[in-house]
């Protein structure tokens, strides 16, 4: 899933605000509670993408991919733990290992210098939305788009793909590129037509427009890139070989038992 390079300052908009402090939340697994395995606990670096992952009003995180993971930890007999953080901070943590894993990644050659990655646990589709008046924009892909000279929100140090990055390192299409922090920024401008059109996960745009009462203002157009694997990246710094074994071997655990499927078609309704 994620995560193109791009640099740009944070910005405060009235559908959203600033970017939050860093959370950090401590839950124990049923396994972890019963086990005297006091070193066994993976801190895990999350950023507001709902419904993967997110943090409730009564500070609890949740998601699919919470889910996912609490459920491998109880197979390890783990303790959980978030720091909560945009992308680019919960990078630079991975880095230097202040958080031992970061959810919902996708595997690039730069990345597997600083990370292990985990099996592939869900697939993402990035898909642009746009102002429900331009709905019918007659382009068929996203090239098109960019070369009619739209405008596109994208959200910094996510990665959409081999076929999207050479789009963004053509220096015809550099200036259409807009980056945000979160994409709520995105979600604003275009309202705002500070941009034409935002790309994001298709489960996630959704939750967010409805979530903010905006669906009828933003649509998803028929232009989609194409699906990818989702990975867990572990910090080089903090995490082995053998624990990311172990954490692959816990996945392979939920999927056989029944309970991995059982998470997922909960969010598929």
């Amino acid at each position: 899933m994620k995560k193109l390079m791009l640099m740009m300052s944070c910005l405060c908009l009235g559908l959203m605000a600033c970017k939050p402090a860093e959370q950090e939340v401590v839950e124990k697994t049923p396994a972890a509670l019963a086990a005297t395995q006091p070193d066994c606990s993976l801190n895990f670096g999350i950023d507001a993408w709902e419904p993967y992952q997110y943090m409730t009003v009564d500070n609890k995180p949740a998601g699919l991919d919470i889910e996912i993971v609490k459920g491998v930890l109880s197979n390890m007999g783990c303790q959980f733990t978030v720091t909560q953080g945009s992308w680019t901070e919960l990078l630079l943590k991975l880095k230097a290992g202040e958080v031992d894993a970061v959810l919902g990644a996708s595997k690039t050659e730069d990345r597997e210098s600083f990370a292990y990655f985990s099996d592939a646990y869900r697939k993402e589709r990035f898909q642009l939305y746009v102002r429900n008046s331009n709905i019918n924009y007659p382009y068929k892909n996203i090239t098109a788009y960019l070369e009619a000279g739209h405008k596109l929100g994208i959200v910094n140090q996510y990665y959409y793909g081999d076929d999207f990055a050479a789009l963004y390192d053509n220096k015809t299409f550099q200036p259409l590129f807009i980056g945000a922090i979160i994409s709520e920024l995105n979600i604003a401008r275009l309202l705002d037509e500070e941009i034409d059109g935002l790309l994001e996960d298709s489960f996630v745009a959704a939750s967010i427009l409805r979530r903010k009462g905006l669906d009828k203002y933003i649509k998803p157009h028929n232009i989609s890139l194409e699906s990818a694997d989702v990975f867990i990246m572990f910090s080089q710094e903090s995490i082995s070989p053998q624990q990311v074994e172990a954490f692959n071997t816990g996945l392979t655990q939920l999927k056989e038992n029944g309970d991995y499927n059982k998470i997922v078609n909960k969010y598929s309704h």
